[in-house]
C-alpha cells in the first residue's frame, strides 16, 4: 500500500465522561478496535482521531459513532457492546445496527432500561410483539428468557394481558422428585428458579410477591399446564429443548383468547433421555410458514454474556461438525 492510501478522520465527543466511557477500563475498547482493523486511534481535545488505511479507518470511525451512540444514552460501554460492533463492521453490516441503542424493552422496578443489544436480540422482541406465537431458539446467553420476562411484564403492566404464565420442563427430575424434601411445588422450584430470578430483577421482589400471591403470576412446571385453557395471558416456556413432541403440543394447545405465547430454547443442550425426541427439534418443521407463528434464530453473534462464551459455544459447533 502506498502513503497516498493512508488517512486521518475524526470523530466528536461531547465530554470528557464519555470520553472515559468510550476508552473503557485501561482502554481496552479502544485497544479492541485499534488491534481489529491497525488503526492508531488518539483522543485530542474534544476529538478522537484516527489514522491508518482508508478502509480501515473509515469501519474504525463508524465503530466508534455508534459507540458514542450508546454512551451519550448514558449506558456504560462494555467490551462485549465493542467486540459486536466490530464484528458486524468487519462484515458490513454495521448500518443494521442503526437505533439499536434506541428502543426500550422495559423498565426495571428501579429504572434500568432493559434494551436490545443485538441485532437478533431486536428481530427477536420485534418477532414477539407483532406474533400470538414466538419461538426463539438459540445457544445460552442470547437474552430469551430475560427479554421474552421483560416483554411479558411490560404487558402486564400496561393491562395487555391480565396475568404471567411462566412455565419449563423439570426434566432433571423426572420420577425421581419423592427424594427431594417439600410438597411438589417445594421440589420442583430449583429448576424454575431462573424465571423467579427475571421476575425478581424486573419486577421488584416486593411486587413479584403481591402478584403473585394474588394468582397473577405463575411460574409453573410444564406438567401442570395440562388440561388447562390459558385466557388473556402472556405465556413463557422456557427450556423447550427438553419437551417431547406431545408436552410441545399440549402446551401450544393451551393457548386462549386474547394470549400470547413465548417459546424458549436450546437445541444443542437437550437432556432428555436418548430414545425420546425433543419437541423443539420437531415443532420447527410441523409449523413452519404456519400464519401467526414466528421462529427467530439467534447465534452465537447475540451472546451478551462473558465474551469466553461466545468462544465456548463456537468451539463445541466446531467439535460437533468433525
Amino acid at each position: 500500500m502506498s502513503f497516498e492510501d493512508k488517512i486521518e478522520v475524526s470523530v466528536p465527543v461531547e465530554n470528557v465522561d464519555v470520553l472515559m466511557n468510550i476508552f473503557g477500563n485501561m482502554d481496552e475498547n479502544i485497544k479492541l478496535i485499534s488491534e481489529k482493523f491497525h488503526v492508531i486511534i488518539i483522543a485530542r481535545d474534544n476529538e478522537i482521531k484516527i489514522s491508518g488505511l482508508s478502509a480501515n479507518a473509515t469501519k474504525a470511525q463508524q465503530v466508534l459513532k455508534r459507540i458514542i451512540d450508546i454512551a451519550s444514552l448514558g449506558e456504560v460501554v462494555t467490551k462485549q457492546n465493542v467486540t459486536y460492533l466490530v464484528n458486524l463492521a468487519t462484515e458490513n453490516q454495521l448500518e443494521l445496527s442503526n437505533g439499536l441503542a434506541d428502543g426500550i424493552v422495559c423498565l426495571t422496578a428501579r429504572g434500568r432500561q432493559i434494551k436490545s443489544k443485538t441485532i437478533g436480540q431486536r428481530q427477536y422482541v420485534d418477532a414477539i410483539r407483532k406474533h400470538d406465537i414466538t419461538f426463539g431458539i438459540g445457544p445460552a446467553g442470547t437474552g430469551k428468557t430475560f427479554l421474552a420476562v421483560a416483554l411479558a411484564v411490560n404487558a402486564f403492566r400496561n393491562k395487555e394481558v391480565s396475568r404471567i404464565v411462566l412455565t419449563r420442563p423439570a426434566v432433571e427430575a423426572g420420577e425421581k422428585l419423592g427424594f427431594l424434601p417439600g410438597d411438589l411445588q417445594e421440589k420442583v422450584d430449583p429448576y424454575l428458579r431462573p424465571l423467579y430470578d427475571s421476575l425478581h430483577e424486573i419486577m421488584g421482589a416486593e411486587t413479584f410477591a403481591k402478584n403473585f400471591e394474588k394468582g397473577l403470576i405463575e411460574v409453573a412446571p410444564l406438567a401442570y399446564m395440562r388440561g388447562r385453557t390459558l385466557e388473556d395471558a402472556f405465556i413463557i416456556l422456557d427450556e423447550a429443548q427438553n419437551t417431547t413432541p406431545e408436552q410441545m403440543k399440549m402446551f401450544l394447545t393451551r393457548l386462549g383468547n386474547g394470549s400470547k405465547a413465548v417459546v424458549n430454547g436450546d437445541v444443542t443442550q437437550i437432556d432428555l433421555p436418548h430414545d425420546k425426541k425433543s419437541g423443539l427439534k420437531e415443532v420447527v418443521h410441523i409449523l413452519e410458514g404456519v400464519k401467526g407463528i414466528n421462529f427467530t434464530i439467534l447465534t452465537d453473534q447475540d451472546v451478551v454474556r462473558h465474551e469466553l462464551v461466545q468462544r465456548i459455544i463456537k468451539a463445541y459447533e466446531k467439535y460437533g461438525n468433525t
